[in-house]
C-alpha cells in the first residue's frame, strides 16, 4: 500500500513511539504546519521524518527524484511524526511536539507538488506481539543498556527504572537514546524484525561499553567545554 506524505528531512532519525520536539522557522515548513492544523477533525495530522544522508537542497528541473540519487541524498526509510502540540510564535514560526508513529520506505520525492517536500511512500510491516525469543533478547538488552548507562550517566538508576518491558518499544527506545551515529540509528530503523533489531543493539551496546572501558572517558558536550574553568597555571 502506498501513500503521499509531506516530508521533513532532518539530521536525526525518528522511531515509533518516541517524542520529537521541533522549532519550525523555515517558511515552507511553516506552511506544512498550517496545512496540518487546518485538516478536518479526525484526519491524521502527520508528516514523514527522513534522515539526511548528505546535501539535498538542489532539485532537478523535473522536481522528481529518487532518494539516494545525486540530487537528493535522503535515506530511504523514515518514520511518520504525528502532530501532538502546536505553539505559534510571534514571528510566525511554530514550536511543535510530535510523536513517531509508523515506518515507511520512500519511493519517490517530489519538490513541486507543494511548497515543502512530499514523497510517495510504502508502509513497512510492524512486528506482531512478543514471543519467547524477543522476550529473552529484551532482557539481555536491558541488562547491557543499564550497564552502558551506568558508564555514561550519573543518574542511570533513575532512567533504567523507566525502561519498557515490551520488546518492540524497548528496541526503539534504546536505538533513540544510546549515543549512536545517525548511520547506526538508521540501520536499526530499517530492520523490520524486533528480534533482529535487539540483536543488532546488543552488538552496538557491547561495542560502546568496550570503548568506554578502554578510553575511560565520555565525550563532553561543547556547551560544557565552553563554560569549563581554565586550567591552573
Amino acid at each position: 500500500m502506498t501513500a503521499r506524505l509531506p516530508v521533513f528531512p532532518l539530521a536525526t532519525v525518528l522511531f515509533p513511539g518516541l517524542v520529537l520536539p521541533l522549532h519550525i522557522f523555515e517558511e515552507r515548513y511553516r506552511a506544512l504546519v498550517r496545512h496540518l492544523v487546518e485538516l478536518p477533525e479526525g484526519t491524521p495530522r502527520e508528516f514523514g521524518v527522513v534522515a539526511i544522508r548528505s546535501g539535498w537542497e538542489v532539485a532537478p528541473a523535473s522536481g522528481r527524484v529518487v532518494p539516494g540519487s545525486s540530487e537528493v541524498q535522503l535515506y530511504e526509510v523514515g518514520c511518520t511524526a504525528q502532530l501532538r502540540q502546536v505553539t505559534e510564535l510571534a514571528d510566525g514560526g511554530f514550536d511543535i511536539v510530535t510523536v513517531g508513529r509508523r515506518r515507511f520506505r520512500v519511493t519517490e520525492v517530489d519538490h513541486h507538488w507543494a511548497p515543502y517536500l512530499t514523497a510517495e511512500v510504502q508502509w513497512l510491516p510492524e512486528p506482531e506481539g512478543p514471543d519467547e525469543t524477543t522476550g529473552q533478547l529484551a532482557a539481555r538488552v536491558i541488562a547491557v543498556f543499564r550497564h552502558y548507562l551506568g558508564l555514561i550517566r550519573d543518574e542511570s538508576g533513575q532512567l533504567t527504572e523507566q525502561l519498557p518491558e515490551d520488546p518492540s518499544v524497548l528496541s526503539h527506545l534504546v536505538a533513540a537514546t544510546a549515543a549512536l551515529t545517525v548511520a547506526d540509528r538508521q540501520r536499526l530503523l530499517e530492520i523490520d524484525d524486533t528480534a533482529a533489531r535487539l540483536r543488532a543493539e546488543l552488538h552496538l551496546l557491547n561495542r560502546e561499553v568496550a570503548l568506554l572501558r578502554q578510553v575511560r572517558a565520555v565525550p563532553v558536550p561543547l556547551a560544557e567545554l565552553a563554560t569549563a574553568p581554565p586550567a591552573p597555571n
